[in-house]
């Protein structure tokens, strides 16, 4: 159902008229995710202009693969992993983790911050900016373990690494993180 400005009044709504291909509530949806969706695109491109690029392809799926959307959940939330895995097929299009060494054994313990915590100091747009930041391989691996939740299986099998390639790259990354904040 539609207002007289042809807004769509639910969420429901606008996820039934985008499966149905109605291209103003894919404008809307648009409209009202992209920001945020940009903002997931930049923290693992790293990059504005190469997020733009993701968020154009991620959109282009989420209207393709909307049907699969079965309401169980957050809708936002589907829509995120739609364009991590995006982002994740971006990165490895373009051989970001060629680079990413591997360490067999990474010490599970000891890698949090300094009893200091200069973390406290830092305000959220500073730090995403300094994971925007990171090396590829870090920021790909810290991105999708600490603000997605994967577990290192998860990620080894996303990104075509091993586990212990992953739990390498999430060390190295905490361990260069640390270091930026320590200079801030």
């Amino acid at each position: 159902m539609r207002d007289g400005s042809d807004k769509f009044l639910t969420e429901k709504e606008l996820i039934e008229g985008c499966r149905k291909n109605d291209a103003r509530a894919q404008r809307r949806l648009y409209e009202l995710f992209a920001p945020t969706m940009l903002a997931v695109c930049i923290r693992y491109t790293g990059s504005r202009e190469n997020a733009k690029d993701v968020l154009q392809e991620g959109f282009l799926t989420v209207f393709d693969k909307i049907g699969t959307y079965k309401g169980q959940g957050s809708f936002e939330g589907w829509m995120r992993r739609v364009f991590a895995n995006q982002s994740l097929m971006y990165i490895r299009r373009n051989d970001a983790l060629k680079y990413a060494d591997e360490i067999e054994s990474v010490p599970e313990s000891g890698l949090g911050l300094d009893s200091d915590d200069p973390l406290g100091k830092l305000n959220a747009k500073e730090l995403l900016d300094l994971i925007s930041a990171m090396p590829a391989g870090f920021r790909s691996v810290f991105n999708l373990y600490v603000l997605e939740g994967y577990s290192h299986q998860e990620i080894a099998e996303a990104l075509g690494i091993t586990e212990g390639s992953s739990r390498s790259q999430l060390s190295r990354g905490r361990v260069w993180l640390q270091e930026r904040i320590k200079k801030l």
